[in-house]
C-alpha cells in the first residue's frame, strides 16, 4: 500500500510540474503576442481594440515587435524612407495604419501584403512619394490618404491607376507636382479629376512613328527586291532573245551547206 502511495505521489508531482510548465509557456506566448512594442505606447478598449502609438520617436525602420492583435497603429512623424515587403504581414486584425509625416519615398512591392481583408484606412500623406507603384498596394481595398506628396504624373501613373483596388476616391489625392510631358499642363491638378488628359499621348505618337518607320523599311525592301527581280529577268530575257535571233542565221547556213553538198 505504501508503494502505491509513493508511486502516486511521484507521478502527481511530475504531472503538476508539467502542467505548471504548460501554463507558464502559454502565458509567455500570450505576453509576447499581445505585449506592447518597445518604446511605443499601447492602449486597449472594448470598442476599438488595441492601439499602438509610435508617433514622433525618430524611428527609421518599421517596428517588428508590434502585437499581432493590434487594430490601430500610429507611426506618424518618424523618419521612415521606405516600407519593405511584408512589413505588416503579421497583423491580420489591423484596421487603421498611419504613416503620415515621414520621409517615405519608396514603397516596395507587397509592402502592405496581408492587410487586404482587414485594413480600412491607410494614411500616406505628407511624405516624399513621387512614383505610384501599384504592386505596393496589392490586394488593398482600403480608403487611402495620398495627399501632399510630390507625385510625378506620366504614362506609367496613368496605366497603373486602374490596376489598384483602393477605394476610388483615394486616388483623387494624387495631385501632380511634375509631369511628363511637361507642356500637357497637369501640374497642381488631381489627375483622377482630369479625365480628358492623356499622358500616354507622346508614347502613342512615338509608337506610331516607329510603326511608320518599320513599314517604310519593309516597303523599301519590297520595292528593292522587285527592282532587282525585274532587272534580273530583263537581263535573262535579253539573252534569251539574242539566242533566239541567232537561231535563223545558223539554220540558213546549215541549209546552204546542204545545198552545196547536193550539187557536188
Amino acid at each position: 500500500m505504501s508503494l502505491l502511495a509513493d508511486w502516486l505521489l511521484r507521478h502527481s508531482v511530475v504531472m503538476c510540474l508539467l502542467l505548471h510548465s504548460l501554463v507558464l509557456m502559454t502565458f509567455c506566448f500570450h505576453h509576447a503576442a499581445t505585449s506592447c512594442s518597445k518604446s511605443c505606447y499601447c492602449s486597449e478598449s472594448e470598442t476599438s481594440g488595441k492601439t499602438v502609438r509610435c508617433s514622433n520617436l525618430q524611428l527609421t525602420e518599421i517596428p517588428q515587435d508590434i502585437p499581432n492583435d493590434t487594430r490601430h497603429i500610429y507611426l506618424d512623424f518618424n523618419l521612415f524612407t521606405t516600407v519593405p515587403v511584408n512589413a505588416f504581414a503579421g497583423l491580420p486584425h489591423l484596421v487603421e495604419l498611419d504613416l503620415s509625416h515621414n520621409e517615405l519615398s519608396h514603397l516596395e512591392p507587397g509592402a502592405f501584403r496581408g492587410l487586404g481583408s482587414s485594413l480600412q484606412f491607410l494614411d500616406l500623406s505628407f511624405n516624399k512619394l513621387v512614383n505610384f507603384n501599384p504592386e505596393a498596394f496589392e490586394g488593398l481595398r482600403a480608403r487611402a490618404n495620398l495627399t501632399n506628396n510630390p507625385w510625378h504624373c506620366d504614362c506609367n501613373l496613368q496605366m497603373a491607376m486602374p490596376r489598384v483596388d483602393l477605394e476610388p476616391a483615394s486616388l483623387t489625392g494624387i495631385v501632380c507636382q511634375t509631369s511628363d510631358p511637361e507642356e500637357i499642363g497637369v501640374q497642381g491638378l488631381a489627375f483622377l479629376l482630369a479625365p480628358d488628359i492623356d499622358l500616354c499621348v507622346v508614347m502613342k505618337r512615338t509608337t506610331d512613328v516607329a510603326m511608320l518607320v518599320v513599314m517604310f523599311g519593309w516597303f523599301t525592301m519590297v520595292i528593292s527586291y522587285l527592282v532587282y527581280y525585274v532587272r534580273a529577268n530583263q537581263e535573262d530575257a535579253r539573252r534569251h532573245l539574242e539566242y533566239l535571233k541567232s537561231l535563223p542565221s545558223r539554220q540558213g547556213k546549215s541549209e546552204e551547206s546542204s545545198t552545196i553538198s547536193t550539187v557536188v
